[in-house]
């Protein structure tokens, strides 16, 4: 593993040999400082030392830091490695410049601390900050606000300080180990995360803070290495904004997939993050590594929960607002949440093994903008799942269906059921109310730029109380062949209707059945295989449906995390 990462470590820096870093106002430093400290890697150190100590582009901005920009939560992490790794190249001068700078900053809690004129640093309002650090709270921006100030006011002994934010930092870590994370499985911020946390490991002086950052970064490589597979990341996330739906494609797999690899292609465009990791000396137990590449007996089904996403403000830890079911087949791992997707999450995404590219994706929803496809809703859905068999519900008579999935796919149409077949993995598609209407070409056309190996197929309700679709899942282990797959679906599954009107649909697969009892706002009532789900033993941050701790276990509220994957075992507990 040691050998593979280094190798990958290497084909990233070469990546960025040469190239171009970007400027340093406002917030640019977020890729310009990482860019510079890829190229000193690869070679071209005055360059890249040069412009890591180059004076800021809003000086004006900084002049009570004594012109170190310490403002901006991306902005610091770059400053942390910056001097605490690299700070050794630089100018004597400067760095004990920016050690003075960081004195000032933690002199009291920079969070506590205004200006006299109110700064704007960005133009929209509720992103400003008349604070001396960046006061925005979501999880990846907090975490290294936190981690930068605790690491500052260590360097330089404002002991208050550093004693706050170790505190804060505890208070979050020890949160992932009793409810998980608001900003829950996020393709796009997950690896910023990551690369903020992994800061406070590397160059925290205190065994216990050393300790606290490593508790918090195993979490996130684990709940990373559920969702990750063969440079896919895919299932159900918070803050998905719909450019992740292929191999190399969502941000977070860079940095996953700096640890994990396991895919057929190498990646395409590496994030200049990271650097924070291959400078770095964390590496993530071999149990999590296994966890990513999905070595684990299959099939298996967990249901997780996730939590609100402030979730750290009272009352927002008595019971989680998600509900999650994830199935890992063979060939393929499908997720739904039982309120489907709405906002900025999304809540129904599958991942199929392709030999060629890694995986392919096939991804529902309702709504007209296919850019969208991942969080895109009318609103109210209703899913129901039980291992490979999926229903969706909806209250919008005319309600627009979009279903992504790659141009490989054969798309075929037999008694009323939409086929679909990937390269190891075959979809059975029954419409409720529901009229596909084929690939469409114009909406296809509004993905291409992004994903120009894929496209879209709508249907559309037609007129009734209810619509949506149920869906079946094989793979050459459960029916042994494409035709046979067809065969036994048109045989054996059925669609039950009888109570639809009721807002009740049963379907019956080749092996189990599930149940939906349409609820609007609240969680439907869903029967898996003839049972009644208790949504109250689905509080489990993870949790296999069949009551063994494995791969993944951490009950709710419990403070302890359990890994069983590749002949690995992994426990970690908070504090």
């Amino acid at each position: 593993m040691e050998a593979e990462f280094k190798e990958r470590s290497q084909q990233t820096i070469a990546k960025f040999a040469g190239q171009k870093y970007g400027s340093t106002a406002f917030e640019n430093e977020k890729r310009s400082y990482p860019k510079a400290m890829m190229d000193f890697l690869a070679g071209n150190r005055e360059k890249a030392i040069a412009f890591l100590q180059s004076e800021d582009a809003d000086p004006q901005l900084h002049q009570h830091t004594l012109g170190i920009d310490f403002y901006s939560s991306f902005t610091l992490k770059g400053q942390v490695r910056k001097y605490f790794y690299f700070g050794k190249y630089l100018d004597p001068s400067y760095r004990q410049r920016m050690k003075k700078a960081m004195a000032i900053l933690t002199e009291q809690d920079p969070l506590t601390r205004k200006f006299s004129t109110p700064r704007k640093f960005w133009l929209k309002s509720s992103d400003n900050c008349n604070t001396w650090v960046d006061c925005r709270n979501t999880d990846n921006l907090k975490g290294m606000r936190n981690v930068a100030v605790y690491l500052f006011a260590q360097e330089t002994g404002n002991e208050a300080t550093r004693k706050i934010y170790k505190e804060r930092l505890r208070r979050d870590i020890r949160t992932l180990y009793q409810i998980g994370q608001g900003e829950w499985d996020s393709e796009n911020y997950l690896g910023h995360t990551i690369t903020g946390y992994i800061n406070l490991y590397d160059f925290a002086q205190d065994p216990e803070a050393k300790s606290l950052a490593k508790s918090a970064l195993d979490w996130f490589f684990a709940s990373g290495a559920l969702k990750y597979w063969r440079g896919g990341f895919g299932g159900p996330s918070k803050r998905d904004y719909g450019g992740g739906n292929c191999v190399w494609c969502a941000l977070a797999t860079h940095e996953l997939g700096l640890y994990f690899g396991d895919s057929p292609i190498s990646d395409p465009n590496p994030s200049p993050d990271e650097v924070h990791l291959i400078t770095s000396t964390y590496r993530p137990p071999p149990a999590i590594v296994a966890l990513a590449k999905k070595q684990f007996p299959k099939p298996v089904e967990l249901l997780n929960s996730k939590p609100t996403y402030e979730n750290w403000k009272p009352g927002n830890d008595a019971a989680p607002q998600f509900y999650e079911t994830l199935y890992f087949g063979q060939t393929f791992q499908l997720g739904t949440l039982a309120q489907g997707s709405g906002g900025d999450w999304n809540g129904f995404k599958m991942m199929a093994f392709n030999s060629g590219r890694g995986v392919d994706y096939f991804i529902a929803s309702t709504g007209t903008d296919p850019t969208k496809i991942s969080t895109a809703s009318i609103g109210n859905e209703n899913i129901a799942q039980y291992r490979n068999l999926v229903i969706w519900l909806n209250h919008q008579p005319k309600a627009p269906f979009q279903f992504f999935l790659p141009k490989s796919a054969l798309v075929e149409t037999s008694k009323g059921i939409t086929f679909i077949k990937y390269e190891k993995t075959w979809l059975a598609l029954t419409p409720i109310n529901l009229a596909v209407e084929g690939i469409n070409a114009t909406a296809t056309q509004k993905i291409q730029k992004r994903y120009p190996d894929d496209q879209i197929l709508t249907a559309t309700g037609n007129g009734k109380k209810f619509t949506g679709f149920a869906l079946e899942v094989g793979e050459p282990e459960t029916h042994g062949s494409w035709e046979k797959f067809q065969k036994s679906v048109i045989a054996q599954s059925c669609l039950n209707l009888q109570q639809i009107d009721k807002g009740e649909v049963e379907y019956q697969g080749v092996v189990g059945k599930v149940k939906l009892q349409y609820q609007g706002v609240n969680l439907p009532k869903v029967w898996r295989n003839g049972k009644q789900h208790n949504w109250r033993q689905h509080f489990a941050v993870y949790q296999s449906a069949d009551g063994v701790k494995s791969p993944i276990y951490q009950g709710w509220k419990s403070g302890k995390l359990t890994i069983k994957a590749g002949g690995y075992e992994f426990q970690n507990q908070s504090r």
